[in-house]
């Protein structure tokens, strides 16, 4: 009897939900009773709530189990599971499971689906496809394409990634750079972490493609330390890479060359901002830099740098395999393609959702989230990391695109979706960014610096003093100076989530709901 493949995600979030004792309970059972299967680490689909989620191959397409603990397995091995049968855990086919269903999955079209770490795997899945294509392009080719898409950092910033890296091309230097900036450290996000142990070659394929558009031979992946299986997976994902011939002096016999190692970040979280993460790099204290000049100028070792974030890198192999237009197409006005989301906070089903820009908040609280954990009302939801606004009810409905949030004096920036219900008190949630502003920042600055403390300060006053209006200009005041005197954006959008909890929650500070102190909304900034 041939073996039944299973799959069974080795993907932190999996791994923290106890996978691998589902794993070894699976072959040790199934050694006993004498079954044979073939076990395949995956990397998870992105539900979480569900993991460790089992699948098992069958005539009718996978077969999804979960979640498991190991005490389940001996049931599920009675009850037929290697055949998909009919269980308690049984969840049906699992392509066909609503919150993977309605998705539009490009760049995540591997995940869960492919071995993170075969080669053979990647390639039978579309890999490879726009590297192969993008050799047989020239330079102006290759930008004009990846311009064309329409394709914007998915680092928060939004910047168009085909100018950046026409900048960097144009750059006269006898070596040029790619530099991946993997440091996650929003909170409630993950997209970053779920590539590179999910699908390394994707990234490694589109830093080739970046390089051979700007002609840099040497790159880099910047990976937060508090990541140790993406790192683990990175390293070994170049280093088979490099063997099959993808890295070195003649990558696929182009004659082109191109190296790529990991460098581990150090658990700071300004860091993220990319000069500071260049410093970091260079084995320099993780600092902002000054601009001018850009990194695409002078940036790495005073080299010309294309500095994009993984998941930005990650998307240009499937616009070079299927073409720039096709990749445009989704998504509304100047924001183009998908985005993956990330669910996390007080939500019941928490995971990545790849949708294309211009579904709603309400959508993704309730279509694919399914509501709170709790099972209280959502009171506010934030949306674009620590330092992104919070979203009030009355604004869920609004279009997730890159204009219309900044438009509202918020941002979508890496996609991380926090909710909370409404028990949430936000004038806390506002002295906490304040606070983790102070914590984290540089200290180059004296904006950032010696705002965020000060901030800190006032919105205590504002809560438990007297002359609270005062107290309110004073902060607004304040907040002002952070945006537009900060270096980059760790004091700059500081103010996002402070000035929108106080001005959608003013009853949280102590504040009359009609207060004119609080009727203004955080203006955007550029």
């Amino acid at each position: 009897m041939s073996a039944v493949t299973l799959y069974l995600p080795r993907d932190s979030a999996a791994l923290a939900a106890g996978a691998d004792d589902v794993a070894l309970e699976l072959l040790a059972q199934c050694s006993q009773r004498g079954l044979a299967i073939k076990l395949v680490r995956n990397s998870s689909r992105g539900m979480f709530w569900l993991e460790p989620l089992l699948e098992v191959a069958t005539p009718e397409g996978r077969i999804a189990y979960g979640p498991l603990t190991p005490e389940d397995v001996p049931g599920l091995l009675d009850a037929g599971v290697l055949q998909g049968a009919a269980h308690a855990l049984r969840l049906g086919v699992t392509e066909q499971i609503p919150f993977l269903a309605l998705q539009e999955r490009l760049t995540f079209r591997r995940m869960g689906v492919t071995d993170p770490l075969s080669l053979a795997d990647y390639e039978a899945h579309e890999g490879w496809a726009g590297l192969r294509r993008a050799l047989t392009l020239s330079a102006t080719e290759l930008l004009a394409e990846v311009t064309h898409s329409g394709l914007r950092g998915r680092g928060g910033a939004a910047f168009p990634a085909g100018i950046k890296w026409q900048t960097v091309a144009g750059a006269m230097a006898p070596q040029k750079v790619v530099v991946c900036n993997a440091d996650e450290g929003d909170s409630g996000t993950y997209s970053d972490r779920m590539t590179m142990e999910g699908d390394p070659f994707m990234l490694i394929e589109g830093m080739l493609i970046a390089a051979l558009a700007v002609g840099a031979t040497q790159g880099y992946v910047y990976i937060r330390s508090e990541y140790p299986h993406a790192v683990a997976t990175m390293t070994q994902a170049i280093v088979l890479a490099r063997e099959a011939g993808f890295l070195g002096a003649n990558v696929l016999g182009s004659g082109r060359s191109f190296e790529l190692e990991v460098r581990k970040a150090a658990g700071a979280y300004v860091c993220g901002e990319e000069t500071a993460m260049l410093e970091s790099i260079e084995g320099k204290r993780g600092i902002v830099r000054a601009k001018p000049p850009l990194p695409a100028i002078e940036g790495l070792f005073g080299l010309p740098t294309v500095i994009n974030n993984v998941i930005t890198l990650a998307t240009v192999p499937i616009i070079l395999a299927r073409g720039a237009q096709a990749y445009r197409d989704y998504g509304v006005g100047r924001s183009h393609g998908t985005l993956p989301f990330q669910l996390a906070g007080n939500i019941r089903q928490g995971g990545l959702v790849e949708k294309a820009f211009g579904l709603t908040l309400r959508e993704l609280i309730y279509g694919f989230g399914g509501g709170t954990r709790s099972g209280r009302p959502v009171k506010a939801v934030q949306v674009g990391g620590p330092l992104g606004a919070y979203i009030p009810e009355s604004q869920w409905d609004v279009p997730l695109d890159y204009e219309a949030y900044a438009a509202m004096g918020a941002v979508v920036g890496h996609g991380g979706i926090v909710v909370h219900d409404d028990t949430a008190n936000m004038a806390g949630l506002a002295r906490y960014a304040m606070e983790f502003c102070a914590l984290e920042s540089c200290g180059k600055c004296t904006p950032c610096r010696i705002g965020s403390t000060r901030g800190v300060e006032v919105i205590d006053r504002i809560a438990h003093g007297p002359n609270k209006a005062q107290q309110v200009h004073l902060l607004r005041d304040l907040c002002d100076t952070m945006m537009h005197g900060s270096l980059c954006a760790m004091g700059g959008m500081t103010p996002y989530p402070v000035l929108s909890a106080l001005t959608h929650y003013p009853e949280d500070f102590g504040l009359p709901t009609n207060s004119p102190t609080t009727s203004t909304a955080p203006a955007a900034t550029a």
